[in-house]
């Protein structure tokens, strides 16, 4: 009954932002961490060395005067090198109590057992609903090509297998492939849904959530890559593949349909058929606690 709750407080601040400015945001992207094992061929974040990151105790104090968040969005870098995400995690579950949904990516990187350890603990604070995005922009060598990491592929999928075996005692956890199309995969995201079916057998193209390369040297720090697909090419493909998910048509799913219909025209378009309502809906802080007025379409 709570998370039925939870999830209607979301529902109802989703459709209020369509119609009028909120008051409050109810989405949180927090970057806790810059640090990355990756050396992806998109992002140049991996190349940074951060010092002076936001402290737990720093963490907490936010949570306890901003308790109004619905969805929190926890990335990186890579966010299990923190060894504190699940401390984090709590902070927010805490303070907030209308907090109903909880995402997290992670390229696998870690050690697996550090990160269902750590994923347990936030598994165990009650949020209703937990998504694990696994980063994966290609079958086994082109994934690890893009990812700069030899063997990237593997672990990912270890870590799918772990997660279906988690998921047998946490009914709040569900995770996705995570799949970034970019000039370097263009034309491969069929192939590499079938490359991971085959892998690990029972895997629908439900299971892919589909983000397009940006360009930002505000964070990414990657304007000299041209990680950006062409558009004529690129928009085809996501139809293509989206117009062969299988309708199915649960709660969170509804949330990814109209995300995946927005980004095709994104993706037409190269302009966000989002309306922008700075920090109405939605806002990003970064590992050091600066908050900027809006998300990039995509992230």
């Amino acid at each position: 009954m709570q998370g039925t709750l939870q999830f209607l407080g979301l529902g109802l601040a989703a459709l209020r932002d369509n119609i009028a400015p909120l008051d409050k945001p109810y989405k949180l992207n927090f970057a806790i961490t810059y640090r990355c094992q990756s050396r992806c061929l998109t992002c140049n974040i991996w190349q940074l060395k951060p010092t002076g990151e936001l402290g737990l105790d720093e963490i907490r104090k936010f949570a306890e005067k901003n308790n109004y968040f619905k969805w929190i969005g926890i990335t990186g870098g890579e966010p299990f090198l923190r060894s504190d995400i699940a401390e984090i995690v709590e902070a927010f579950a805490k303070n907030s109590k209308g907090l109903y949904l909880l995402t997290i990516p992670t390229n696998s990187l870690t050690n697996k057992e550090i990160i269902l350890s750590r994923l347990e603990k936030m598994l165990s604070l009650g949020i209703p609903k937990v998504v694990i995005t696994l980063s994966l922009d290609g079958y086994r060598e082109l994934h690890d090509k893009v990812r700069g990491v030899p063997g990237n592929y593997d672990k990912v999928m270890a870590l799918a297998r772990s997660f279906r075996e988690l998921r047998k005692r946490y009914h709040n956890l569900s995770f996705v492939f995570g799949y970034t199309v970019s000039r370097f995969n263009l034309g491969q995201l069929e192939a590499t849904y079938q490359a991971v079916n085959k892998e690990l057998g029972n895997v629908s193209r439900d299971d892919f959530h589909i983000n397009i390369a940006q360009i930002s040297d505000i964070y990414y720090n990657n304007a000299s890559n041209g990680g950006e697909p062409g558009r004529e090419i690129l928009a085809k493909e996501l139809e293509d593949f989206v117009s062969r998910r299988s309708g199915r048509m649960d709660a969170m799913q509804l949330v990814e349909e109209v995300f995946q219909r927005n980004l095709i025209k994104f993706a037409k378009t190269g302009k966000s058929p989002m309306k922008s309502r700075s920090l109405d809906a939605s806002l990003f802080m970064d590992s050091y606690g600066n908050v900027y007025p809006s998300i990039m379409w995509g992230r």
